[in-house]
C-alpha cells in the first residue's frame, strides 16, 4: 500500500489499515469470481496460441522452458488438503480444553501428598488416590477420544452414496435450511432423449425406434434435411470405439448430454453422422459458452465444391435474434411477425412439457467471398453471423429422478427451502420444478396469475405469488436488495438461464437472509459457490477434480435425494451426539452432590473417588456409546432446521434437565440409599449432621451412635465404605431409566421401541460390571468395595421408575402442546 509524502503512520495504524487493505482484497477478489469468465483461446489460431504460451506445436516445450513452468507454478496436480500428524491429535486430546485443568488438579493433588508424606508419620493417602484417579480419567477418556477421532470415517461411511470429507460437514449438513440445486443430473437422470422437432411449422415427435418404424413425419421434407444436418455438424459428440454390434440407442458417447442425443438420433433417422461428418469437413468453429449461449461451427459443403456452409445451434431465443428468414418446406421465407408468434407458441408448448429446447440455424456462404481455403477468423470473426437463416427446433426430455419428488417433499416438510439453480430456459425450468415439486400444485408464479387474471404482470402484486421463476438477465441488474426480496418473500424459487458465476451471488443472498446454505455444483466455475457455501457438494460421476476439491461432500451418485439421505443422516448424528451428552452429564449431579454435602452438612463421604471413576469410565462407558447407534426418530425430518447460532450441541435447556431436573432426582435415589445403609448400622440422619471431623478422627474409637452404640475408626470406615458402593449401585440403576428416557428427545419410548442391541448390551454390562465389583472376592482390599445386601440394591428403583415417568409425562406435553411454555424450556 503506498503512502502520501510527509504523512505520519503509527504501527497501530498500519496493521489496522493493513487489516482492512486486506479484507477489502478479499472483497474485490470476491466481486471478480461473480464476474463471467473472459476466455478466448479457443478463438486464436494455432500460431497464436503457440506464441502465447511460447510453446512448439510441434516439438513441445524446451526441457528448460519446462522446468521453468514446473518451478514457477508447480506440478499439474490438486493439492493435497492439509492433514494433522497423528501424534499432534493425540497430544491434543490428552492436553487440550478442560484436559490440561484435570492434568493441574492431578499435579497439585501429588504436590500436596508430597508435601503430607513430608511432614506427617502416616500421611492420608486421599490426595494420592485423587490425584491418580484424575490422571487416569484424562488418559482413559483422552485415549477413548483419539479412538474415537480415529474411528470418525465410520461415521461418514455410513452416509448413502456421500462422501463426506469432515465431520464439520456432517453437523452443517444437519442444519441445512436451504439447497440450491443444479437441475441437469442432480434432479434430473442426465439421459437426454430427443423427444420433438419443430419445423415446417409443425411439431413432431422424434421416432427414437432403432430401425425407425416410428416416424411421424417425411424424412424426405428438405427443412429436415437441413435441420438433421446442422444438429449432426454443429456437434462435438461422438461414439466411443468397438460399439458398432451395440444398439445406437445404447451406445456409450464423449460429450455433453445434449449433444450425444442429437448424436443418437441423426444417427438413427439419417444413417452414419462420422461419414457426414467426413464429407462436409469442419474449418473452423465457436464453441459453446454460457456467455453467448450459442456454438457456430463452418463446413465445406459436399453439394457445393467451392463454398461453405455455416451452422449454428443454441439458446432458441438467441439462435431466433441472429435470423432473418426462416426455412419452409426448404425454401426460405422472411421471419415476419406471423412465424416469430409461431416460433414462440412452439417455444412454449415445448418447453411446457418440461424439454430441453435447442434452436437451429445456417447460411450458405458465398463461394465467391467465402471460397475453399478461405481462412475463418474465429476472433476478428471475418464472416457474417447476423441474418441467418432459422431452420427449426429440437427439443429433448431429461427425466426427472425417480426418488427426486418424495426427497423434495422430506425437504419441505422438514423445513428445508430448495431452489433450483439451472442454465435451461425459464419454461422449462419451471416445467421440471413443477415435475419434482420445487414448485408445489396449486403455488402460482406473478406470470400464472398475469395469466389466470388476463392482466399485465407489471399490475400483479409479487408478494401474492408463493413461487417465482428468475431469468439470470435479470438476475445480472438486481441489486442486493432486490435478490433478498425475492428470496424473502416466495418460497418456491427457480433461477433459469444462469451462469455459474450467478450461483455465487444466490449463494450470498441465502446466506443474508441467515440460512445455512448446501450448493451442489461440477464444473470448474462452480468452485467459488461450492466454497462460499456453508456445504458444497460436488458431483462424483459429472464432477471436474477442482470442484471436488474445494466441496465439502461429494454426491457419489450425482443424485439429488442423497443430499436429503445426508441431511437426514446429519441431524441423525446431532441428535445422537445430544442424546449422548445429556446422558453422560445427568450422572455429574450425584457423583458432585456427595461432596458438597461433605464438606456443607458435615456428614461421612457418601461417594468416594474410586466409585466414581468406575461410574465414570466403567458402567457410564457403553450406555453411553450405545446412543450413537440409536436409530432416529420418526419426526427427525418433519423439524425445522436448527438454528446453529442458537441450539448448540449442548445448551442451557440440556444443562437445565440434566442437571436441574434428572440428576436430581438421582442424587435424592443415592441419598435415599446413603441414609437407609446408615439408620439400619445405627445413624440416623439427625446424627449424622456435623459428625464429619469425628468420624475421620482416626483416633476417635468410641463414636456413638442414634442408640449409643460405640464405633471404632475401622467398623465406621467399612459401613461408609459399603455406603460408596451402594451410592454407585443406586446411581447404575437410575442410570437404567436415564439412558431409556435418552433414547428420545420428543417421541415416546414406546414409539421407539427397544430395538437398539447395543444399548441393551449396555444395560446388562453397567448391571452386570456393577454387581462384580460389589461381590467380587477382593474388592474389599482393592477398591474398598463391599457387598450389598439384595434389598439395598431395591432402594433407588422408584426413584428409577419416577425419572421415566416423568419423563414420558413431559415428552406427551411436548407433542400435545408444540412450542408452549415445556418446549420452550425443557426441549433440548
Amino acid at each position: 500500500m503506498g503512502r502520501g509524502a510527509g504523512r505520519e503512520s503509527s504501527p497501530a495504524a498500519t496493521t489496522a489499515e493493513n487489516g482492512g487493505g486486506k479484507k477489502k482484497q478479499k472483497e474485490r477478489e470476491l466481486d471478480e469470481l461473480k464476474k463471467e469468465v473472459a476466455m478466448d483461446d479457443h478463438k486464436l489460431s494455432l500460431d497464436e496460441l503457440g506464441r502465447k504460451y511460447q510453446v512448439d506445436l510441434s516439438k513441445g516445450l524446451t526441457n528448460q522452458r519446462a522446468q521453468d513452468i514446473l518451478a514457477r507454478d508447480g506440478p499439474n496436480a490438486l493439492t493435497p488438503p492439509p492433514t494433522t500428524p497423528e501424534w499432534v491429535k493425540f497430544c491434543r486430546q490428552l492436553f487440550g480444553g478442560f484436559s490440561i485443568l484435570l492434568w493441574i488438579g492431578a499435579i497439585l493433588c501429588f504436590l500436596a501428598y508430597g508435601i503430607q508424606a513430608a511432614m506427617e508419620d502416616e500421611p492420608s493417602n486421599d490426595n494420592l488416590y485423587l490425584g491418580v484417579v484424575l490422571a487416569a480419567v484424562v488418559i482413559v477418556t483422552g485415549c477413548f477420544s483419539y479412538y474415537q477421532e480415529a474411528k470418525s470415517s465410520k461415521i461418514m461411511d455410513s452416509f448413502k452414496n456421500c462422501l463426506v470429507k469432515n465431520l464439520e460437514a456432517v453437523e452443517t449438513l444437519g442444519s441445512t435450511s436451504t439447497i440450491c440445486s443444479d437441475k441437469t443430473g442432480t434432479l434430473t437422470q442426465n439421459r437426454m432423449t430427443v423427444a420433438h422437432m419443430w419445423f415446417d411449422n409443425q411439431i413432431h415427435e422424434a421416432d427414437t425406434t432403432e430401425d425407425q418404424s416410428g416416424a411421424t413425419f417425411d424424412k424426405r421434407s428438405a427443412t429436415w434435411t437441413a435441420l438433421s444436418r446442422i444438429a449432426g455438424l454443429c456437434n462435438r459428440a461422438v461414439f466411443k470405439g468397438g460399439q458398432e454390434n451395440i444398439s445406437v440407442s445404447k451406445r456409450d458417447t464423449a460429450g455433453d448430454a445434449s449433444e450425444s442425443a442429437l448424436l443418437k438420433c441423426i444417427e438413427l433417422s439419417c444413417g452414419s453422422v462420422r461419414k457426414m461428418r467426413d464429407r462436409n469437413p469442419k474449418v473452423a468453429e465457436i464453441p459453446f459458452n454460457s456467455t453467448n449461449k450459442y456454438q457456430l461451427s463452418i463446413h465445406e459443403r459436399e453439394d457445393s465444391p467451392q463454398s461453405h456452409v455455416l451452422v449454428m445451434k443454441g439458446a432458441p431465443e438467441r439462435i431466433l435474434d441472429r435470423c432473418s428468414s426462416i426455412l419452409v418446406q426448404g425454401k426460405e421465407i422472411p421471419l415476419d411477425k406471423e412465424m416469430q408468434d409461431a416460433f414462440q407458441n412452439a417455444y412454449m408448448e415445448l418447453g411446457g412439457l418440461g424439454e430441453r429446447v435447442l434452436g437451429f440455424c445456417q447460411l450458405n456462404l458465398p463461394s465467391g467471398k467465402f471460397p475453399r481455403g478461405f481462412k475463418f477468423d474465429t476472433e476478428e470473426l471475418n464472416f457474417p453471423t447476423e441474418k441467418l437463416c432459422f431452420v427449426g427446433l429440437m427439443s429433448m426430455i431429461d427425466p426427472p429422478r425417480a426418488a427426486v419428488p418424495d426427497a423434495v417433499g422430506k425437504c419441505r416438510s422438514a423445513g428445508i427451502k430448495v431452489i433450483m439453480v439451472t442454465g435451461d430456459h425459464p419454461i422449462t425450468a419451471k416445467a421440471i420444478a413443477k415435475g419434482v415439486g420445487i414448485i408445489s400444485e396449486g403455488n402460482e408464479t406473478v406470470e400464472d396469475i398475469a395469466a389466470r387474471l388476463n392482466i399485465p404482470v407489471s399490475q400483479v402484486n409479487p408478494r401474492e405469488a408463493k413461487a417465482c421463476v428468475v431469468h439470470g438477465s435479470d438476475l445480472k441488474d438486481m441489486t442486493s436488495e432486490q435478490l433478498d426480496e425475492i428470496l424473502r418473500n416466495h418460497t418456491e424459487i427457480v433461477f433459469a438461464r444462469t451462469s455459474p458465476q450467478q450461483k455465487l451471488i444466490i449463494v450470498e443472498g441465502c446466506q443474508r437472509q441467515g440460512a445455512i446454505v448446501a450448493v451442489t455444483g461440477d464444473g470448474v466455475n462452480d468452485s467459488p459457490a461450492l466454497k462460499k457455501a456453508d456445504i458444497g457438494i460436488a458431483m462424483g460421476i459429472s464432477g471436474s477434480d477442482v470442484s471436488k476439491q474445494a466441496a465439502d461432500m461429494i454426491l457419489l451418485d450425482d443424485n439429488f435425494a442423497s443430499i436429503v439421505t445426508g441431511v437426514e443422516e446429519g441431524r441423525l448424528i446431532f441428535d445422537n451426539l445430544k442424546k449422548s451428552i445429556a446422558y453422560t452429564l445427568t450422572s455429574n449431579i450425584p457423583e458432585i452432590t456427595p461432596f458438597l454435602f461433605f464438606i456443607i452438612v458435615n456428614i461421612p463421604l457418601p461417594l468416594g473417588t474410586v466409585t466414581i471413576l468406575c461410574i465414570d469410565l466403567g458402567t457410564d462407558m457403553v450406555p453411553a456409546i450405545s446412543l450413537a447407534y440409536e436409530a432416529a426418530e420418526s419426526d427427525i425430518m418433519k423439524r425445522q432446521p436448527r438454528n446453529p447460532q442458537t441450539d448448540k450441541l449442548v445448551n442451557e435447556r440440556l444443562i437445565s434437565m440434566a442437571y436441574g431436573q434428572i440428576g436430581m432426582i438421582q442424587a435424592l435415589g443415592g441419598f435415599f440409599t446413603y441414609f437407609v445403609i446408615l439408620a439400619e448400622n445405627g445413624f440416623l440422619p439427625t446424627r449424622l449432621l456435623g459428625i464429619r471431623l469425628d468420624w475421620d478422627d482416626r483416633s476417635t474409637n468410641d463414636l456413638e451412635d442414634s442408640y449409643g452404640q460405640e464405633w471404632t475408626y475401622e467398623q465406621r470406615k467399612v459401613v461408609e465404605f459399603t455406603c460408596h458402593t451402594a451410592f454407585f449401585a443406586s446411581i447404575v440403576v437410575v442410570q437404567w431409566a436415564d439412558l431409556i428416557i435418552c433414547k428420545t428427545r420428543r417421541n415416546s419410548v414406546f414409539q421407539q421401541g427397544m430395538k437398539n442391541k447395543i444399548l441393551i448390551f449396555g444395560l446388562l454390562e453397567e448391571t452386570a460390571l456393577a454387581a462384580f465389583l460389589s461381590y467380587c472376592p477382593g474388592m474389599g482390599v482393592a477398591l474398598r468395595m463391599y457387598p450389598l445386601k439384595v434389598t439395598w440394591w431395591f432402594c433407588a428403583v422408584p426413584y428409577s421408575l419416577l425419572i421415566f415417568i416423568y419423563d414420558e409425562v413431559r415428552k406427551l406435553i411436548l407433542r400435545r402442546y408444540p412450542g408452549g411454555w415445556v418446549e420452550k424450556e425443557t426441549y433440548y
